[in-house]
């Protein structure tokens, strides 16, 4: 009877810690010229994304999780991405935001690798499969070349992804903190659209955003 009740109030409190950090209510819905997104549910609206230009980069408040992306900015054989994000303040948990890479029908069954960090000073590099599965290169790692949020929620960060026939390379902030081969992982592809993923409710500053083909 004790485990019985104890899996209920379990699965009562899981809906419950969900309702307490929905997505924000941001306004927005319009995007930059030439800009896509995509939010992570299918239930979720774009009106609630805010992403414009700003200074010579552009401002993310979010809402719901998304993909951005630009068609053009599509990486073959040796290139790098790169991008600097600001995190303006603290959110409710901790989330993630970073680059994407390899990225094919992004409007469709979706397929993209990516490399997150979050405030905690840690990394994520997942594989989103075609068929919706999700694969896990690198599970959450600290790493000291990332910057953790300050008392304030404040933190910046340089990433870059540097993909060719090799594989893939990781950065923050000018140190390598993992590199991937094609050996090991057998499903990797770097090549495709090259964007900026960021998890919900998050607000950022995202610079120098560029793709540098070789």
């Amino acid at each position: 009877m004790r485990k019985l009740i104890f899996c209920l109030a379990l699965l009562a409190a899981s809906p419950l810690s969900a309702q307490q950090d929905p997505d924000r209510a941001v306004g927005g819905g319009s995007l930059p010229a030439g800009w896509h997104a995509r939010p992570d549910r299918a239930d979720a609206s774009l009106a609630n994304v805010r992403f414009v230009p700003m200074g010579s980069g552009y401002h993310v408040t979010l809402g719901p999780a998304v993909i951005l992306w630009r068609p053009e900015d599509a990486g073959t054989g040796e290139y790098s991405a790169r991008a600097t994000f600001t995190q303006t303040r603290a959110p409710t948990h901790p989330e993630a935001y970073g680059l994407f890479v390899g990225g094919k029908n992004l409007e469709g069954e979706a397929d993209y690798l990516y490399f997150l960090i979050r405030g905690d000073g840690k990394y994520l590099v997942k594989h989103r499969a075609s068929d919706g599965d999700l694969h896990t290169v690198v599970n959450w790692t600290e790493h000291a070349a990332v910057r953790k949020q300050d008392a304030e929620g404040k933190a910046t960060n340089a990433l870059t992804v540097e993909g060719g026939d090799f594989g893939v390379r990781f950065l923050v902030n000018g140190e390598r903190v993992a590199e991937i081969s094609r050996r090991d992982v057998p499903y990797l592809n770097t090549d495709g659209i090259v964007g900026l993923r960021v998890n919900h409710n998050l607000d950022l500053h995202v610079a120098e955003f560029a793709l540098e083909r070789r």
